[in-house]
């Protein structure tokens, strides 16, 4: 009866005559077998082979059956030995299988009975590859499909931002000579966000809000958001009107970037101060990612060309932001706010220098 060729069995008996029967035994049933007369010398073969199923006697002279056993569970505990005794060892035996042996053979022993102590043996040891090799390809699925999921949420979320960055490009370039506005306004808010230690959900939440404050200006008319010269208070009225229209285009999303932005469209020409609009809040009633995308797209505005005036240094810019001018106040801003820019000022010109067309 030919079971299974691929089983390799270790056979340990200081017994030649006993070592060489079971041996022939165990080839007629179709297994692979290799015998070693010394415990020590089959220890050194299982640690550099690869053996399904150990079959050793227990008196043996420079090493026990049990010690071979405790020496080959600590280098494969899976591995089933099999214990052979005689009739006096029983006791042995019996603390050996407590100690983990597979099972136990009475010599002289009967051919069925070995081969039938084998076969279970096969059995466990396959049952024990098979939850393992199931293991395996368990955790190499959940891996896989765990990067498939992650991957499928990197990708709508790299579409949400593309989306989002030419949507707003699309009203910004009626405004400005480019689009790159937008992108350095959510750069410097994120350096603002790290700063003032806001959480991680926040800073990548208004990274991607920021930019959007000035969506509402998509329905302010050419002839003034174009316009050359300054406003009069008629036209500069229609202009603040792109906060609340900027906050219609996001009312009622149920997502948090959205409500952000909606919150940053409505409220980022707001001053501590309480001199802003659309509403003339005040200090903590404006939120704080208004406050904060406020900042940046006042340095942004002082460092770009417009159609009525030239572009300003960094150096200028810093100035007017921190000193003020006569438009321009340190108390139109959040302190905090303002303390966290001049924290971080050497990096808003390195973003605005870098991020041109």
């Amino acid at each position: 009866m030919n079971i299974e060729a691929a089983i390799t069995i270790l056979v340990v008996d200081d017994d030649a005559f006993v070592l060489e029967t079971t041996s022939l035994l165990l080839k007629e049933q179709g297994f692979r077998v290799v015998t070693c007369i010394h415990a020590n010398d089959a220890l050194s073969k299982f640690k550099e082979d690869n053996f399904d199923i150990v079959l050793t006697d227990i008196k043996m002279p420079d090493m026990s059956g049990i010690e071979l056993l405790e020496k080959i569970h600590a280098v494969n505990r899976e591995v089933p030995v099999i214990l052979m005794t005689a009739y006096a060892e029983l006791n042995a035996a019996v603390e050996a299988v407590k100690k983990g042996a597979f099972d136990f053979l009475i010599k002289p022993y009967e051919t069925d009975y070995l081969t039938r102590t084998i076969q279970r043996a096969v059995k466990y040891y396959r049952l024990i590859q098979m939850e393992k090799n199931y293991k395996i390809r368990l955790e190499e699925d959940v891996k896989r499909r765990t990067k498939e999921l992650a991957d499928a949420l990197t990708l709508l979320k790299d579409i949400n931002i593309e989306l989002t960055h030419r949507l707003t490009v699309a009203s910004e370039y009626r405004d400005t000579e480019t689009g790159v506005h937008i992108k350095r306004i959510g750069l410097y808010s994120s350096k603002i966000a790290e700063v003032l230690n806001l959480s991680f959900d926040f800073v990548e939440a208004i990274t991607l809000a920021s930019p959007m404050h000035d969506i509402g200006k998509i329905g302010i008319p050419d002839s003034i958001l174009l316009k050359p010269a300054s406003l009069t208070q008629e036209e500069f009225a229609i202009m603040k009107t792109h906060t609340t229209m900027g906050e219609k285009i996001f009312l009622g999303s149920q997502y948090p970037v959205i409500r952000m932005a909606a919150a940053i469209a409505l409220n980022h020409h707001e001053r501590w101060d309480g001199s802003g609009y659309p509403m003339g809040l005040k200090g903590a009633l404006i939120p704080v990612e208004a406050r904060i995308t406020m900042l940046c797209d006042q340095y942004d505005a002082m460092r770009s060309r417009r159609p009525y005036k030239e572009p300003f240094s960094h150096e200028k810019t810093y100035k007017i932001l921190t000193e003020g001018d006569n438009r321009t106040k340190p108390q139109h801003l959040d302190a905090k706010v303002l303390k966290a820019f001049i924290d971080v000022a050497p990096q808003f010109d390195e973003i605005f220098k870098e991020h041109q067309d």
